[in-house]
């Protein structure tokens, strides 16, 4: 085993939520679970008393539980859980209803307001009334075409009141990136904006809300609230109506509709870059319990903290950030760049704010490394006790860092999961130490594995990431996939009755979890396969270099690596940092990562939640078409590796 970073001391672990779970279930069920190993295997092999344990103990608010944990326990996909269950998801998360803090709206205009518990629970309250009014009803979709602001939070909670379906999107989608989501799933109200700013740039984006509101016949309200200008204009908008006069009625009361457990809270999207985007639908009472595990349980959070996730409403962190609310704790929401308008502008914000849970991308995490901040020597971040990243893995130079420049007394929790399940496979573990590179734990009543192609477990090697046995925030299902055909090829096509999650990993000695990339974009030089992210650590590590991708072209009888770096603005590509790139790979892996090709592009494309899209580049290199570029923040950057000379030899 490799020596920790960070270790929890006896006082920390013993003052833990999941500790606290740990003793009760042990002295109610006459089991000995003496650590975090122990009582995550208790709870996949007794699966329907751990989550019903988990219901009662997290505080789940609701008219009745019933008996019946779990129905076709045996069945993947197939069961369902707490089938007798009535409860409201919005009814938990507004149960505070205090003037402590509920949400600090910041944004790279440094424009700031605060927003208490009780005033969060009247917004709601009369924004609840006027969908009624609109005609919205349990089921409806309700579409949120909207930035990272209280509005956005407002509007979920109203929807979810009812029992609507809330769907939402970012304002930098593109108008066919808009209707190929919102298009598919028919909403009756559309919450919209005037515009964003992005890097300290005014984007107006009424002529895209004329077009989407044309475009989509099922709309019968637009409300549209300011967030660019002054006065937000409904002008050529059809059915539209300005935010505040919407919400100026005299309701003060919330009524929460009370629902079954499986009932539709989100739809969410796949990225859409090999195909029309696949609508995603999650389970209200699946959502709420698998999150209230994962704050409580996995980030220890408590209405004390402040919690911060850096994220777009377009990507699965926003809800999982929201949930944050059913804790009592104060949600901390930024939108724009985090780099505008200078870089230092988030770890300035987590001092002001005294963020004690910071969440954030790799991405970010490697890029304040390069522009050489120090976060810790330059700001107080005495409050902060975490770090949680996701999106892509975090690279072990990434850990060295975030302890050596942020802080040396933090959990550092690399988490992996995804918009389909709208939560985490592998994640933090407050009683556990963090070891470089490595995801702390499996998370808990998730039979998460790593396969071989004969569906054999592997240990210490890399493989298929799957779930052997139901978890609650399974989807219901895609929307418009009535006989289920598309959802089950989406996930149990690799290994029937379990669920393949398309990630290539490893579980460690130390019973963490490393991912390795997509198994999608897994390369096989020579019938080898290799992970895109041990080739992307490498590569990094040289001065220079900003970021990178890799893909497998085809060649002859065989596939060669090809790697594409980004580099730092006056830098170029030359034979001498070919060879230290080259030397870098084959010295910490093995001659075969090392690539055929290294070729010099200026923008690497990425899609709007900030990941790189492998598959894009390489059906562009092999001449074949990509869909929906709408779904990329940079299209355009497609266009450098067409037709590349360097490809042809």
């Amino acid at each position: 085993m490799s020596n920790p970073l960070w270790q929890p001391s006896q006082a920390d672990i013993e003052a833990t939520q999941l500790h606290a779970l740990m003793c009760h279930i042990s002295a109610s069920y006459d089991v000995t679970l003496n650590d975090y190993a122990s009582f995550h295997a208790w709870s996949v092999d007794h699966l329907e008393t751990f989550w019903s344990v988990w219901w009662d103990e997290s505080g789940v608010i609701a008219e009745s539980k019933g008996d019946t944990v779990l129905e076709r326990p045996d069945a993947m996909p197939g069961a369902r859980w707490f089938p007798e269950a009535r409860l409201n998801f919005a009814a938990n998360l507004l149960r505070r209803r205090d003037d402590h803090p509920a949400l600090l709206v910041t944004d790279e205009r440094r424009r700031r307001k605060e927003i208490s518990h009780a005033e969060l629970y009247r917004l709601v309250a009369k924004l609840a009334h006027s969908l009624r009014q609109s005609g919205v009803t349990p089921g409806d979709r309700v579409a949120g075409f909207v930035p990272n602001s209280e509005h956005a939070v407002i509007a979920m909670l109203a929807c979810a009141s009812i029992g609507a379906v809330w769907s939402s999107c970012s304002p930098d989608f593109g108008f066919h990136g808009v209707l190929d989501r919102f298009g598919q799933i028919q909403p009756k109200v559309l919450i919209t904006t005037d515009g964003y700013t992005w890097n300290g740039k005014p984007i107006d984006t009424h002529e895209r809300l004329v077009q989407i509101s044309e475009a989509i016949d099922s709309l019968n309200q637009v409300v549209i609230f300011s967030f660019l200008n002054d006065e937000p204009t409904t002008r050529g908008i059809d059915k539209a109506v300005v935010w505040d006069d919407y919400l100026n009625n005299e309701a003060e009361e919330v009524i929460f509709e009370p629902l079954p457990f499986d009932h539709p809270l989100y739809i969410l999207y796949s990225s859409g870059t090999t195909g029309a985007p696949k609508c995603i639908v999650h389970s209200a009472g699946g959502t709420l319990l698998q999150h209230l595990k994962e704050h409580r349980l996995h980030t220890d959070i408590n209405d004390q903290d402040v919690l911060f996730y850096y994220t777009t409403c377009g990507w699965m962190m926003w809800n999982w950030l929201v949930s944050g609310l059913a804790c009592g704790a104060t949600l901390v929401l930024y939108d724009g760049s985090p780099f505008s308008p200078d870089p230092d502008v988030l770890w300035r914000m987590a001092e002001r704010e005294g963020i004690t849970v910071f969440g954030t991308s790799a991405k970010y995490i490697a890029a304040c490394e390069k522009e050489g901040l120090q976060p810790g020597r330059s700001f107080d971040l005495s409050r902060l006790r975490a770090i949680l990243s996701t999106g892509s893995a975090l690279t072990h130079e990434s850990f060295d860092y975030v302890y050596r420049e942020i802080g040396n007394n933090l959990l550092l929790a690399s988490i992996s999961g995804g918009t389909d399940i709208v939560s985490c496979f592998a994640l933090g573990c407050p009683i556990r130490p963090v070891y470089r590179g490595q995801l702390q734990c499996r998370g808990l009543g998730m039979a998460v594995d790593v396969l071989d192609d004969h569906g054999q477990p592997l240990r210490g090697e890399k493989g298929e990431l799957v779930c052997s046995r139901p978890f609650p925030s399974m989807p219901i299902g895609f929307w418009n996939d009535p006989d289920g055909e598309r959802y089950r090829d989406a996930y149990f096509s690799t290994y029937p009755g379990i669920w393949a999650h398309g990630d290539y990993a490893e579980i460690t000695p130390e019973d963490g979890l490393i991912i390795h990339g997509r198994s999608d974009a897994v390369l096989n030089p020579g019938g080898v396969r290799i992970g895109t992210a041990e080739i992307y650590r490498q590569v990094e590590k040289v001065d220079g270099v900003l970021e990178s991708l890799c893909i497998g072209q085809e060649w002859g009888d065989d596939v060669r690596v090809v790697l594409f770096v980004r580099l730092r603005e006056g830098t170029t590509l030359d034979e001498s940092m070919r060879d230290e790139i080259r030397r870098t790979i084959r010295a910490n892996t093995t001659p075969r990562h090392v690539p055929a090709k290294i070729i010099q592009v200026r923008d690497i494309p990425r899609t709007l939640s900030g990941k790189i899209v492998e598959l894009a580049v390489r059906n562009v290199v092999h001449g074949r078409p990509v869909k929906n570029q709408d779904a990329l923040a940079n299209p355009e950057a497609l266009e450098l590796f067409d037709n590349l000379p360097e490809l042809d030899d």
